[in-house]
């Protein structure tokens, strides 16, 4: 068993503002965001260019911080904030869902898309790259505040989670965090290094978004208040990223058939 690190959640004061390691997590991910954005700007036939990567990652931030508030407390906690609606700000505490993200970055892109004359999937498969470090970041955001912790176990590297009992668990979070992060940022850059279909990109990403995220649940212990859905082993994340599977399959299989009627 491996000794949790318990970092303090606040990485430091600046007089009476705390700053908090969750809201960092974000900052490199968007940081990161922005400056493989720009390496992708420098590519050949990019269809956006430096100048226009600020606006690019400001549009994606806002529908991403928009949308994974709204969708954590549609999807996983919405008796909680209509009891405590002045918990909707404490951001720093958590509470941002993926999929709720996901939809807000959507409609983010779409308008943006409209500013430039773009199609939405011209900007959505330049952005897809950019994300995962994001995601990763923002695992590693959950670790340091000890939540969304994994469930029980005897492997040697299982944790004590504070607030989450006596018996070890798995690190989940890093789990997440390898394999939404890091595993899917190494196949979107190197699948998109080279010319690929309108729409392929995008559609690689949801689907392997939406596989990894099936697989890292089966180590992740479901919300308490919400547990698990049916068979005793689906859970909610599980449910929301099963369409995203199939959206993504769908995607590229029309972005490749599309491609070979036009060759």
């Amino acid at each position: 068993m491996l000794t949790y690190p318990e970092i303090d959640p606040i990485a430091f004061s600046l007089g009476p503002l705390k700053i908090h390691w969750y809201g960092i997590m974000y900052l490199i991910g968007f940081g990161a965001a922005w400056w493989l954005g720009n390496l992708r700007a420098k590519l050949p036939n990019s269809p956006l260019t430096a100048e226009q990567i600020s606006d690019l990652i400001f549009y994606g931030a806002l529908g991403a911080v928009l949308g994974g508030r709204i969708g954590y407390i549609l999807f996983y906690d919405f008796a909680n904030y209509i009891e405590h609606p002045l918990n909707i700000l404490k951001v720093w505490e958590g509470g941002m869902a993926f999929h709720g993200g996901l939809i807000g970055v959507i409609v983010s892109m779409w308008l943006y898309a409209r500013k430039l004359n773009l199609r939405l999937f011209v900007v959505t498969d330049f952005l897809a790259p950019l994300v995962p470090i994001g995601l990763g970041a923002g695992r590693i955001g959950n670790f340091i505040n000890g939540e969304l912790w994994g469930r029980t176990t005897e492997v040697p590297w299982g944790m004590v989670f504070p607030y989450a009992g006596e018996l070890p668990r798995h690190p989940s979070q890093l789990y997440q965090a390898g394999m939404e992060g890091l595993l899917l940022f190494l196949i979107l850059w190197f699948y998109s290094r080279k010319p690929r279909p309108s729409m392929a990109i995008s559609g690689l990403f949801l689907m392997c978004y939406g596989i990894f995220r099936i697989i890292t649940e089966f180590f992740r212990q479901p919300d308490a208040h919400i547990g698990y859905l049916a068979f005793g082993w689906l859970t909610e994340g599980q449910l929301l990223s099963l369409p995203m599977i199939i959206a993504g399959a769908a995607i590229m299989l029309f972005a490749y058939k599309r491609q070979t009627h036009t060759t």
